[in-house]
């Protein structure tokens, strides 16, 4: 039996290094995933870039991970080996702080992060916390389930848990990662959607994917065009860009909402207090979830048919894939097999 593994570990900041490790036992409460293919996220950069707070190397990134139970640590019941199971952002909530007791699992205050406070999917291994484990449908391959653990997630709570509801004006602004997997979201939950994006040539995809409208915001000014439309009852802002956020209050009915999804670096978000204190609209951010709203986020996805649009590449080219991730080049997801190496 083969007692090392292969992983992708960050030794400095910027510098991601193919390693040989030996295969870790689980411990209390832990199981060992055999990983079968891990997302590319933005938020991976935070670990290899050196830009997390509190941060140690080495470090294996990677907080999108679908794989199967091939080990289970003690003081562990309702998991077992041969098991598929995710893991996302989010490591294992204590149980004991103050949101915890209130049920807020996802803002437990000692919740540890997949990839940044413990070690991620970009490998053949890696341990997990059973209190972070997502059981996966039998519908969805590893690849397409993936990103769903966090692009999926994300979106679909952040719509679901929104103030809009079936046939209100919901835009989706951008068409990326994030965004295309909102516009099939927000379609399948019975809103009428409205597609932001810069260019024309993005129209085609927005309404492939579901969109009833689209507005180039380049041509026009989005806030303009959304209230030409009635004005939206949610905003959800996928867009890595802070500044291209700013604009879209002002297109919000009145009690509209915006949620932010996408993170644009440390840039702020510039507000006109008119614009919020006229027809109280609400700005607000969205994270990730709990395992029991990955869970429905995939059964939702597989019931509705909504798929992630991918690009497939081997483990032993996760160095290469993270740096096209950062200079934009990749087309929505991009997934890392372990399987191929």
């Amino acid at each position: 039996m083969k007692t090392t593994y292969k992983a992708f570990q960050v030794t400095a900041p910027g510098t991601l290094d193919l390693v040989e490790r030996p295969i870790p036992q689980p411990g209390p409460g832990q199981v060992r995933i055999r990983v079968e293919a891990c997302g590319i996220c933005h938020t991976d950069a935070a670990t290899v870039e050196g830009a997390f707070p509190g941060l140690t190397f080495p470090r294996v990134p990677g907080h999108e991970v679908i794989g199967t139970i091939e080990a289970v640590g003690s003081d562990v019941s309702g998991w077992t080996v041969g098991q598929r199971v995710g893991v996302g952002f989010l490591g294992g909530y204590c149980g004991a702080c103050e949101p915890c007791r209130r049920g807020d699992f996802t803002h437990c205050r000692q919740q540890p992060m997949v990839g940044v406070h413990a070690d991620g999917g970009y490998g053949e291994v890696m341990i997990a916390q059973v209190r972070a484990l997502v059981r996966i449908p039998a519908g969805l391959e590893a690849v397409e389930a993936a990103p769903l653990l966090c692009a999926g997630l994300t979106t679909f709570k952040a719509l679901r848990n929104s103030r809009a509801r079936a046939g209100d004006l919901v835009a989706i602004q951008g068409i990326g990662g994030l965004g295309h997997l909102a516009i099939q979201f927000a379609r399948q939950m019975g809103f009428e959607v409205v597609a932001i994006a810069r260019g024309p040539e993005k129209e085609t995809l927005a309404r492939s994917l579901g969109a009833d409208h689209f507005i180039d915001s380049l041509a026009a000014g989005p806030a303009a065009a959304l209230q030409a439309l009635g004005g939206a009852r949610l905003i959800l802002a996928t867009a890595a860009n802070s500044s291209s956020m700013s604009p879209l209050v002002g297109g919000l009915a009145a009690h509209g909402e915006m949620i932010v999804a996408g993170v644009g670096g440390n840039q702020p978000i510039a507000l006109n207090p008119g614009e919020i204190l006229f027809g109280e609209r609400i700005v607000a951010g969205t994270l990730t979830g709990s395992p029991a709203d990955s869970e429905e986020t995939l059964a939702f996805s597989v019931l509705r048919d909504i798929r992630v649009r991918i690009e497939a590449v081997p483990l032993m080219e996760a160095a290469q894939a993270y740096r096209r991730m950062m200079r934009n080049e990749a087309r929505f997801r991009m997934v890392l097999v372990a399987g191929r190496m």
